[in-house]
């Protein structure tokens, strides 16, 4: 952790003694202090924490529906190569496609789904959201249930276990850690997705769409105070992601 926190310090100094803006060739105004950002979190704090949890929803909810599908897609994988197979590769294609693509195609098909707008774009970004999730986690997943130790599924077999049995208490405990991979990989995608989504979305709640109207009104200022509550929001997450893994993998490690 050294290294990124020295690094952080060091544009935290460039920023505040504006070197940082003579290297890129801007200005206080298009890329304000931290000082004054953080007067605006300080003076609108209701607001951001009211977008901000809008956000959060969207990408948790986006990530749990996601995750759990590609599990189940690789689920499907191995118990039915050959039909599964064709369902890997398609979730596979949604890797491919570009957010600022997939979001106003979403918006589009879920205009139907409800007459409240908040809902109706909350189902389109959290489509967004899964869909991206969902092909990152059944990738992971396929691996993680099929890329067992020979010799641990050899003593299954002459111990007469069943597929099932098989199934349950050695593919699924072998796939946990790559689930772990995937979430990795999936809780700042999320964040990412849902953000992007939201400059596409009806509703106007969000820290994407309040980064959005800020710059299309030159707040500066209000629109940096909002990408820096997205990556504090991001990096809180992964945190309790790291913590959550290494609980979990201290349960699973052999005991000497």
């Amino acid at each position: 952790m050294l290294y990124p926190v020295l690094f952080g310090i060091l544009l935290i100094v460039l920023w505040q003694t504006k070197i940082l803006h003579a290297i890129l060739h801007t200005d206080t105004f298009t890329l304000p202090l931290l000082g004054r950002i953080n007067g605006v979190i300080a003076d609108n704090f209701s607001t951001i924490m009211a977008n901000t949890g809008v956000t959060v929803q969207v990408a948790l909810l986006g990530l749990l529906i996601g995750s759990i599908a590609g599990y189940l897609i690789a689920v499907l994988v191995v118990i039915f190569p050959t039909l599964g197979k064709g369902a890997l590769a398609v979730t596979s294609v949604f890797t491919a496609i570009p957010i600022v693509a997939l979001a106003p195609v979403m918006n589009n098909w879920t205009k139907d789904t409800s007459n409240v707008v908040s809902v109706r774009s909350a189902v389109s970004k959290i489509i967004v959201v899964a869909l991206v999730c969902m092909a990152n986690m059944s990738i992971n997943a396929y691996r993680g249930l099929t890329e067992v130790k020979p010799f641990s599924e050899d003593l299954m077999k002459a111990l007469a276990a069943s597929r099932w049995k098989m199934f349950i208490k050695l593919r699924i405990p072998n796939s946990v850690p790559y689930i772990f991979t995937a979430l990795k990989v999936g809780v700042p995608s999320s964040i990412i997705t849902t953000i992007v989504s939201e400059y596409f979305a009806e509703y106007l709640m969000g820290i994407g769409r309040q980064i959005k109207e800020n710059i299309l009104m030159a707040q500066y200022a209000a629109a940096w105070a909002y990408i820096v509550t997205a990556c504090v929001v991001g990096i809180s997450l992964y945190a309790v992601l790291m913590i959550i893994h290494a609980i979990v993998m201290k349960k699973r490690a052999p005991r000497s």
